[in-house]
């Protein structure tokens, strides 16, 4: 029986519930929508967006450029919204499937996320973001939004110091973690749930909860 672990809900979903059938853009309208951004900033492309995609582009936030630049790509290339694709039936994996969060006490929790990001700075967190600044790549791309970057590249910038730097990363880590907490609780409510890790009685629900899989494939 395979185990999946990990923290991205958005994952887990698209797993147990499958993927939208969107269609790849070719990569002629990829290269025209990146030169309409390039060309008038991700405000502009986002005008264009709500002229076309009313309704998407109220869910997309102007700043969110590669969002934005994938919605336009789909109505230009295909003439429906990003949003009725999404609409359509998700083909999922078939099987059968229990799902468990883990949900330790929050002071535990934001223990383990400052510790987490310190971590990241003995690794050599600024070393990796120093090269990613000097890179010179678009603030709105995903890899720019990372935890800890920006506060990372306002310090070698100039504009905080290391220790506030540091502060905010653990914010947002913790941030984020707290996200993922509030998006399993809305989106997956029927998902079992174990207050405390390192409990006896946990290993016990646990157990149980893959027993009324396999007996009744429910979870």
């Amino acid at each position: 029986m395979p185990i999946l672990v990990g923290g991205t809900g958005l994952y887990l979903r698209a797993l147990l519930a499958g993927l939208a059938p969107v269609p790849a853009t070719p990569e002629p309208v990829r290269a025209a929508v990146r030169a309409l951004y390039e060309r008038e900033g991700s405000g502009g492309l986002h005008a264009r967006l709500a002229a076309r995609d009313p309704e998407a582009a109220r869910r997309l936030e102007p700043g969110d450029s590669q969002r934005v630049m994938r919605a336009y790509e789909v109505i230009e290339a295909t003439g429906r919204s990003l949003l009725s694709w999404q609409a359509e039936k998700h083909e999922s994996f078939g099987g059968r499937a229990a799902t468990l969060v883990l949900e330790p006490p929050r002071a535990e929790l934001y223990d383990a996320c400052n510790t987490r990001f310190e971590g990241m700075m003995a690794a050599g967190a600024l070393d990796e973001a120093a090269r990613l600044k000097a890179r010179g790549l678009d603030p709105g791309l995903p890899v720019m939004k990372a935890v800890g970057v920006r506060a990372l590249h306002d310090y070698l910038s100039g504009v905080t110091s290391l220790e506030r730097a540091i502060a905010l990363g653990r914010q947002e880590t913790r941030r984020y973690a707290k996200r993922q907490t509030t998006w399993f609780r809305t989106q997956m409510p029927g998902t079992a749930r174990m207050p405390d890790r390192y409990r006896a009685e946990s290993k016990r629900e646990s157990l149980a909860l893959v027993e009324r899989l396999l007996l009744t494939g429910g979870g």
